[in-house]
């Protein structure tokens, strides 16, 4: 592909050679003739001038570059639609496999590709173009929409609803039943779940995650979320639209998240927490009640300037407390000195 034909397609702009021939995509570091990469940011300058590239994504125009540069707002963004057009990825012939346990009460959509080992109960629907994967498991009366993907060994239980274009990959399980018991008689006695998820559109969610079904109503996953690894996201856990859940993250029963949230890895949020919208969530923090928005660290978390200067604080109380120490001896010293006169 032409150097200008990538450049329209991400409308951007070229600063040299707009003819020469894009074969590749590389790491600044490891390109060579014909590749392109990036610059995302001022530090890799030294990277950029040693580069081999046959052109370099820059933000604004980089004096003295010898590769020709392609000039972007977000060189980043540039940067994933040329590993799309490049690399793309792994094609599903439409078909069922003949492996596969399809309820014949189901309802498939054209172009839908069910592979080996893949089971659909009573009653499931599924959209349009949407690949299902060897082993997936999908209950009764789940919904999945059109476009999606399904990677292997995913289980999606009965009554669940999925929107258009949603990635699941391989090892998820949807629709699992809420941790709900109560106390009788000395035994845990176990509170049915007979609700619901709901995950909307543009949602993807990554290996081995758990979401709970709702012990009533729906847990709900909102649109263009994006959700790691290995998160566990409870019961009746609401998720607005477009918020980013880190891996290892576990979401307590009944809490709400806004939509625009960031949670880092291994936060834990205690039940029925709020967390308002565009809020950011350190890393292993932990969090409870209520979180209006802001940036917050620690567990339990606070702002995140305070936890800041309690850090820079904690790194210097063995030096404070030696200081506090020489200050007793010597106002010991000097009260028995006063006792003695």
């Amino acid at each position: 592909m032409k150097l200008k034909d990538f450049a329209d397609i991400v409308k951007g702009t070229v600063q040299g050679d707009a003819e020469i021939e894009i074969t590749g995509v590389a790491g600044i570091l490891d390109a060579k003739e014909g590749d392109i990469t990036f610059v995302s940011s001022a530090k890799y300058l030294k990277q950029a001038y040693e580069s081999k590239a046959s052109c370099i994504i820059v933000k604004e125009p980089i004096p003295g570059l010898k590769s020709s540069q392609l000039c972007i707002a977000n060189p980043y963004f540039a940067f994933a639609k040329a590993l799309e057009c490049f690399y793309p990825g792994p094609s599903y012939p439409a078909g069922i496999s003949s492996m596969a346990a399809v309820s014949p009460h189901a309802v498939i959509g054209s172009n839908v590709c069910i592979s080996a080992f893949a089971s659909l109960s009573d009653h499931v629907s599924v959209g349009d173009g949407t690949v299902i994967l060897p082993g997936v498991f999908i209950g009764e009366k789940t919904r999945i929409g059109k476009q999606c993907v399904i990677h292997p060994n995913v289980v999606i239980r009965e009554g669940v609803t999925i929107g258009d274009r949603v990635i699941i990959h391989a090892g998820t399980v949807i629709g699992s039943d809420g941790y709900g018991y109560t106390f009788e008689k000395g035994e845990h006695y176990k509170i049915p779940q007979v609700g619901g998820v709901i995950i909307e559109d543009d949602v993807e969610i990554g290996s081995n995650v758990s979401i709970d079904r709702a012990t009533l109503g729906n847990t709900v996953i909102g649109r263009g979320t994006k959700i790691d690894n290995l998160a566990q996201i409870a019961h009746n856990v609401k998720i607005g639209e477009k918020s980013l859940i880190i891996a290892q993250v576990g979401i307590g029963g009944s809490s709400e998240i806004g939509s625009h949230v960031t949670i880092g890895g291994q936060t834990a949020l205690a039940d029925h927490t709020v967390i308002e919208p565009g809020t950011m969530i350190a890393g292993q923090s932990g969090l409870f009640g209520h979180v209006p928005k802001g940036i917050y660290s620690g567990s339990p978390a606070i702002p995140h300037k305070n936890w800041l200067r309690s850090q820079a604080l904690f790194a210097k109380l063995p030096e404070i407390n030696k200081r506090l120490r020489e200050l007793e001896d010597k106002l010991n010293r000097l009260e028995k000195g006063d006792s003695e006169k």
